[in-house]
């Protein structure tokens, strides 16, 4: 990224503003970096590196000159100006479900498939967040014995559902607590104290919401094997940034708790948290404002007597390794 003019899209939600902080704490140099958010938004001022910068109003003009462009407004937003960033010359990573779908289009997690990125024609496609989470671990284990099946069960915060979802946990646990009636903005249901279904739309054929299609297509297309059976439950848990995962994982090949700890403990993107002795696993407090996958409850699946599955606890922060960390190492990869 080095003397490259970077463009930030949704500068201003919550995986917008990590843009900005993973770029400025990566100490990436840069020639330029524009903000771009909605008109009502425009004129505003973020801060980056001592300085203020003026947020512009995103517009067809917004990308001239520039090199790489961040997106992270939606998949409406994206749709529509992603190619117009293209036709400009930018590169554009997105981090919306826009164009992950798309097989034409990289789908990109930098720990495992870099090498694709040598395919894009202007569009890179950042995996949906509980999908990188998943797939991080997974992968130095599946390069070794590969999976054949995969269930998941997901406790997803409420950075999940950007800025806005945030602040109505924080507001409606505050209500909760001092005795007053909240009535839900973002969601439906009530959110202090209270978990459900992940938001999203439910597909009436299988049953599955939107967010576990998602994870299962992704699964598949970033490990490039169709073959690998994947279940998911994908659910919203009234905590403020950071997604869990647990899952049961099936290899090939017969496999032990002690070789998926030696195949992680040096694993790019991985860090360790598995102390028995002391009960001290994964928790999304830890996994917060940190860039790893943290890895714990490494154990055998007592269920298979083949010995070839295990089951084990992550968590990742969303806004970062889940969402803008993981846009932003593509750029710096580019």
């Amino acid at each position: 990224m080095k003397n490259k003019n970077i463009a930030i899209v949704g500068a201003t939600g919550a995986v917008g503003r990590e843009f900005v902080g993973c770029i400025e704490s990566r100490g990436i140099p840069l020639a330029s970096l524009k903000l771009l958010a909605s008109a009502k938004s425009a004129g505003k001022t973020q801060r980056f590196r001592g300085q203020e910068l003026v947020i512009k109003e995103l517009n067809e003009d917004a990308f001239n000159g520039v090199d790489i462009a961040l997106f992270s407004a939606g998949s409406g937003i994206s749709r529509h100006y992603a190619p117009i960033a293209v036709k400009a010359g930018a590169v554009v990573v997105d981090n919306s479900s826009a164009f992950r779908a798309d097989p034409a289009i990289p789908l990109v997690v930098p720990e495992i498939n870099a090498h694709r990125m040598k395919d894009h024609k202007g569009i890179i496609a950042n995996p949906n967040c509980a999908a990188i989470t998943t797939l991080v671990p997974l992968w130095p284990v599946h390069q070794v014995n590969p999976l054949s099946r995969l269930i998941i069960s997901t406790y997803q915060a409420a950075s999940g559902g950007g800025a806005a979802l945030m602040e109505e946990l924080e507001e409606s646990t505050r209500a909760y607590l001092d005795g007053k009636t909240y009535e839900p903005k973002v969601v439906k249901y009530p959110y202090a104290f209270n978990l459900f279904s992940h938001n999203t739309e439910i597909d009436m054929a299988t049953g599955y919401n939107d967010e576990e299609s998602k994870v299962i297509k992704e699964t598949r297309k970033i490990f490039e094997d169709d073959r690998i059976a994947v279940s998911a439950t994908c659910i919203r848990v009234p905590v403020l940034r950071a997604h869990s995962v647990s899952m049961t994982f099936e290899c090939e090949r017969p496999i032990t708790p002690q070789e998926v700890k030696a195949l992680l403990a040096n694993a790019p993107g991985v860090k360790l948290v598995d102390d028995w002795a002391n009960n001290y696993f994964p928790m999304p407090k830890d996994a917060s404002g940190q860039g790893d996958v943290l890895v714990g409850r490494i154990r055998k699946d007592l269920s298979d007597p083949s010995g070839k599955s295990i089951s084990l606890f992550v968590a990742a922060d969303q806004l970062l390794k889940g969402a803008a960390l993981n846009a932003v190492q593509i750029a710096e990869l580019l």
